[in-house]
């Protein structure tokens, strides 16, 4: 979503929960949380690799911009890293950089601890093959989830629901993803190697495994659950410097998870991130933008946490900052919140409606951002009102839009 209309849907959740309007009693106030990191937490037992999950939670001050519930989101470290040393940076609130992000959009972010010592690097069990909901980390994760979702005081919108994480945290994210498509919307990896894969072949591709044998491998994992893959998205990120995990492994999620989606798939062209970034998007046949793929030139393997965050132990603060990209990804293009308009005005007297007349534009997707017929999201034009993709915000692309209404228009000429 462009700052422009953030800013815009902030100051009208703003105005709807906090002065009184005709509609007061269809809003739920939703409740400021105290806006920094809790102490330690300690929320439940992993029988499998035993010991407690523990960690923290960041609550914001700040209103939800979405569907007046707060987002939520599952933020897994990477191996070799904590939870409080590198994704919350203790009081310095760098670490990962989740908070300016939180405290924009009003989102509760998770971030706990892996239980056990696997792998010999306090890792989460993402190579483990039993895959069930009961089990290991995948387990506790989805109980540290629940307990959100089920406390009121949070107003945790269960269609707002995300995983990210890096490395063997990435890696975890997908198979939560995978495991529970009904409760994640939306998945960010970074530098995470898929389902299937083992131990041994973290910083190489093994012969014969492909996106064809990672698909199958979460929609195994689904069971189920499976149809709610055809309202879930996912980025990816990787650095081109990253010789630790195999870089092949972020294209090859991105593919892997558009085959569990499934139908046809249209590549948009790369547009450019800030910091060294460059992002290539995939387009459903609803003209829905389902994935995302991020490449970083000149980023090892580290967590892309941009300007703001820490810049040691796997974590970098000079490239692209990933969870300011990551939630815009998640907002604009979460399938399962409808993002139409507001609610229905008070009944008055009923009007014959006005006569309007459609008309056509063909021009540049550039000149018709200019002109108010379309919007820029993500590096791409869309159609004001209809929220249709156009393609790329540039001057070389030409399209044509139709004006069907006062201020709505959409892609192709009027009937």
């Amino acid at each position: 979503m462009p700052l422009f209309h953030r800013l815009a849907a902030y100051a009208a959740l703003c105005v709807a929960l906090c002065l009184p309007t005709p509609h007061a009693a269809a809003q739920t106030r939703v409740q400021a949380g105290p806006g920094a990191w809790s102490a330690n937490q300690v929320w439940a037992n992993d029988t499998t690799h035993r010991g407690a999950l523990n960690g923290y939670y960041y609550w914001p001050a700040t209103p939800p911009l979405l569907n007046n519930g707060r987002a939520l989101v599952l933020v897994l470290h990477g191996c070799g890293q904590t939870a409080g040393g590198d994704v919350t940076n203790g009081s310095g609130d760098a670490g990962y950089n989740w908070k300016a992000v939180a405290d924009t959009y009003g989102a509760v972010i998770l971030t706990p601890n892996a239980t056990g010592n696997l792998y010999g690097a306090h890792c989460w069990d993402w190579a483990a093959t039993n895959r069930s909901r009961s089990y290991g980390h995948t387990a506790v994760l989805l109980d540290l989830v629940n307990r959100f979702l089920s406390n009121p005081q949070y107003a945790i919108d269960p269609k707002q629901v995300y995983v990210t994480g890096l490395s063997s945290g990435g890696a975890k994210a997908m198979v939560m993803g995978c495991t529970a498509p009904e409760v994640f919307a939306g998945l960010g990896l970074s530098a995470a190697p898929p389902p299937g894969v083992t131990t041994g072949h973290i910083s190489l591709v093994p012969a014969g495994y492909s996106a064809t044998t990672a698909a199958n491998a979460c929609s195994a994992m689904a069971g189920s659950a499976a149809g709610a893959f055809a309202t879930q998205i996912t980025g990816v990120v990787w650095g081109t410097s990253d010789y630790t995990v195999a870089q092949a492994y972020g294209p090859l999620d991105a593919a892997a998870m558009r085959q569990v989606y499934g139908g046809a798939w249209t590549q948009a062209g790369a547009v450019s991130v800030p910091g060294s970034g460059s992002d290539v998007r995939y387009l459903d046949s609803n003209g829905k933008v389902r994935t995302s793929q991020v490449t970083v030139t000149g980023l090892a393997h580290a967590w892309p946490a941009g300007s703001g965050g820490q810049n040691a132990n796997y974590v970098n603060a000079t490239r692209v900052n990933y969870p300011a990209f990551v939630m815009d990804f998640w907002f604009d293009h979460n399938l399962r919140v409808a993002q139409g308009p507001g609610p229905e005005p008070e009944p008055g007297p009923v009007t014959p409606p006005p006569t309007f007349t459609c008309t056509t534009s063909t021009t540049s997707n550039y000149t018709h951002v200019q002109a108010g017929r379309a919007y820029v999201s993500g590096g791409y034009a869309r159609a004001n009102g209809s929220n249709q993709t156009v393609g790329l915000y540039n001057v070389f692309l030409t399209s044509t839009l139709a004006q069907t209404a006062a201020g709505y228009y959409v892609v192709g000429s009027c009937l």
